[in-house]
């Protein structure tokens, strides 16, 4: 039996293809293209689809009407417990917390059986910390780097991003442009150097910029590891 499990962010959707073998194959890309993305017998012998969306209603109510038409099942979405495999939720009303968040801290306890931090870095940068027992101790949410730049360049008319920089700067910029951007690589790196600097414990780290937050913590922090697919695992594990 084949396994599609999915993860739809704000933008993007990974997928992930398991098979009964073990062998896996998996992707991302934009929530809009994965009909595109899906097509060709990609999906041929999937059983099972199971997802973990924040992406809202109307995107939840789509693709459960795809799966129905191009695989003759029912998507399986996963929702946030108060509590699950060894985790507390520490939110009163536990539907309140993205279920990205909830299957990241379910994978990432399992890895540690311990006390440890988990962060994603997607639109925004969730940072969560766990005990020893597994209960959730709060968190922070802020935005992260794509976000930034959307707000500050809609909001503020004279910014105007001509030339992009490939390279991760965060020297003081020389023109609106570059300060703009290499502003926003400050902050990012400043997060990440305060965090690493402020816990003691492993960190778990996933989400499109999670790569990179990992490599800055590491500069100040020995035991923090990036997992690209720790939603995806959560995933697996909490609806099994």
């Amino acid at each position: 039996m084949t396994v599609l499990d999915i993860d739809i962010g704000n933008s993007f959707l990974k997928w992930r293809l398991v098979s009964q073998t073990g062998q896996s194959q998996s992707g991302r890309c934009l929530v809009a293209d994965y009909p595109q993305v899906f097509s060709g017998g990609l999906l041929a012998g999937v059983a099972r689809v199971r997802v973990a969306s924040v992406a809202g209603g109307a995107v939840n109510s789509a693709l459960q009407t795809w799966v129905r038409e191009q695989l003759g099942l029912e998507a399986e979405f996963a929702v946030t417990g108060a509590s699950a495999l060894g985790v507390t939720n520490s939110y009163k009303d536990p539907s309140r917390m993205g279920v990205d968040r909830w299957l990241a801290m379910v994978a990432a306890y399992k890895r540690q059986q311990g006390a440890c931090w988990v962060v994603d870095c997607g639109s925004a940068v969730t940072v969560e910390k766990l005990s020893e027992a597994g209960v959730h101790l709060g968190g922070y949410i802020v935005p992260g780097l794509p976000l930034m730049a959307r707000n500050l360049l809609s909001n503020t008319a004279e910014i105007i991003v001509d030339r992009s920089v490939d390279a991760f700067e965060y020297t003081p910029g020389t023109d609106t442009s570059s300060a703009v951007q290499q502003g926003l690589n400050w902050v990012f790196r400043s997060m990440a150097h305060q965090l690493a600097r402020e816990v003691s414990v492993p960190v778990y780290v996933t989400g499109g910029d999670g790569e990179l937050f990992a490599r800055l913590m590491s500069e100040y922090h020995g035991e923090c590891q990036y997992v690209p697919e720790l939603v995806l695992d959560g995933l697996a594990e909490v609806l099994g």
